[in-house]
């Protein structure tokens, strides 16, 4: 009896190993490796079934009529906006984040927005009996709409469920971790498995013209767990981020076939659900300490959203022999290269000092226009004096202290007054700015920010 071959793949990072190890030689990761069968699913190798002869494709230029990707509006403001518009019809859309953040409450909000607007709606849960399902719709009241419920986790199945009736216009699977085959013989959850439920899914997806939506898990460090080439497979790729001690979530874009990227959706939790928040720098800028020294307001941007936070920095004398540099909400390298910017062309010391920094709100930002913003709160923080409480922050620093322009200038300043601030600290090259903004300070080196920065712990100490 020929012996069954069996090859052994991290979960992680999806790397095959000819041998169970501890440590996956691709990732890194430990116990990450589980042995899976080599004949059964995706992989299974030559030779299993006989070779068919391929058929030629028509081949077709680059000039000729676009059409508009169909979408399916959810009437839900902050999602389509995230989404790009609204669901396309045949796509597939991978939604992660961590447990108990809120991923199925969006969606069954989602669902329930739809199916009041006619549209067929069908919800499959692996994770949860069909009465628990029933009492989260209660509790957000969408009990009352038309939406198909199941609760199955073989491929099988829910593909042939599927295809009865009528075609669904939205599919949702909740999670696609619980997804098994029975053309791969491994446990539910291995990349194997992973692998061949996201491709029969998105299959029927793009064969049917219904919008799928795959629930993912994510790992410790905020990654959708598995390989990922599920992430490539798919069209779509949201977040769904927020932290327990906020009451705020925010659905993140990271990749979008057919919308802008980097756009962002804002909810509010509340005990009736998810609320829509329209504008979000309300939101973070709401408990602002506007006396507070160590405070600046930067004026960002989330894809084509210009969004307003409040960067706090506390800056105190070290007792210890290496200062503490503590960080949440923006990257700890970057901090760390401001500093040293600060120390060697402003004059700034902060060797003997411990360094705090916090975005408001548990906000994260990510692009390196806030460099100014972080810098203006280090030396307020230090200096003990207020910044302007009617003042946005702006701009990339370099490693040599010049201040470098950003884009979208025009659209910050315009979210600025909107809000009520007058007055903003921006890069000196930025591009021609409207006449209608007052105030703006352009700098061409960071040392010119610490200098107004002194002026103003001058002048306050002059009015005592």
């Amino acid at each position: 009896m020929a012996r069954a071959k069996t090859q052994f793949v991290c979960q992680n990072c999806g790397t095959v190993h000819n041998r169970w190890a501890g440590k996956c030689d691709g990732c890194g990761q430990w116990n990450t490796i589980v042995e899976e069968d080599l004949m059964g699913g995706i992989g299974g190798g030559p030779g299993k079934v006989a070779p068919k002869k391929g058929r030629p494709v028509t081949l077709t230029s680059l000039s000729g009529e676009i059409e508009e990707a169909p979408r399916i509006p959810t009437g839900m403001g902050e999602l389509d906006r995230a989404t790009g518009g609204g669901f396309v019809r045949g796509s597939a859309v991978l939604i992660g984040g961590d447990p108990g953040i809120g991923k199925s409450t969006l969606l069954m909000q989602a669902a329930a927005a739809l199916s009041r607007r006619k549209q067929r709606v069908i919800y499959v849960s692996g994770e949860e009996a069909v009465a628990q399902v029933r009492l989260r719709a209660q509790r957000l009241g969408a009990a009352d709409t038309d939406v198909l419920l199941a609760a199955e986790t073989n491929v099988e199945d829910i593909l042939a469920t599927l295809s009865e009736g009528k075609r669904p216009d939205l599919i949702i699977i909740d999670s696609i971790q619980t997804l098994w085959s029975d053309t791969a013989d491994s446990a539910p959850g291995t990349v194997t498995q992973l692998r061949t439920g996201v491709q029969a899914m998105i299959r029927f997806a793009k064969q049917t013209g219904a919008t799928m939506v795959l629930v993912g898990h994510v790992t410790k460090e905020g990654q959708i767990a598995g390989p990922r080439l599920v992430e490539h497979m798919v069209d779509a790729v949201l977040y769904f981020e927020g932290d327990r001690g906020h009451h705020y979530r925010i659905l993140r874009t990271v990749k979008n076939r057919f919308g802008p990227t980097d756009e962002i959706g804002v909810f509010e939790m509340s005990d009736k659900g998810l609320r829509e928040v329209a504008n979000p720098s309300e939101l973070f800028l709401g408990e602002r300490n506007e006396k507070a020294p160590g405070a600046a307001v930067f004026a960002g941007m989330e894809g084509t959203r210009p969004v307003l936070v409040e960067v706090q920095a506390l800056v105190a004398p070290t007792s210890l022999g290496t200062p503490r540099r503590a960080v949440i909400g923006w990257d700890s390298s970057r901090l760390a290269m401001v500093l040293a910017v600060l120390e060697a062309h402003c004059g700034v010391r902060l060797g003997q000092h411990d360094v705090y920094l916090n975005i408001a709100g548990g906000y994260r930002i990510a692009e390196p226009a806030a460099d100014i913003a972080i810098a203006a709160a280090l030396v307020s923080s230090l200096a003990g004096v207020a910044l302007p409480a009617d003042c946005v922050y702006f701009g990339e620093v370099s490693l040599s202290g010049a201040v470098r322009p950003v884009s979208q200038a025009v659209h910050r300043l315009k979210e600025a007054e909107k809000l009520g601030f007058s007055g903003a600290v921006l890069p000196a090259a930025s591009a021609d700015l409207p006449k209608s903004a007052s105030r703006v300070s352009r700098i061409d080196s960071l040392a010119d920010l610490v200098v107004q920065i002194a002026g103003r712990k001058l002048k306050a100490a002059e009015a005592e």
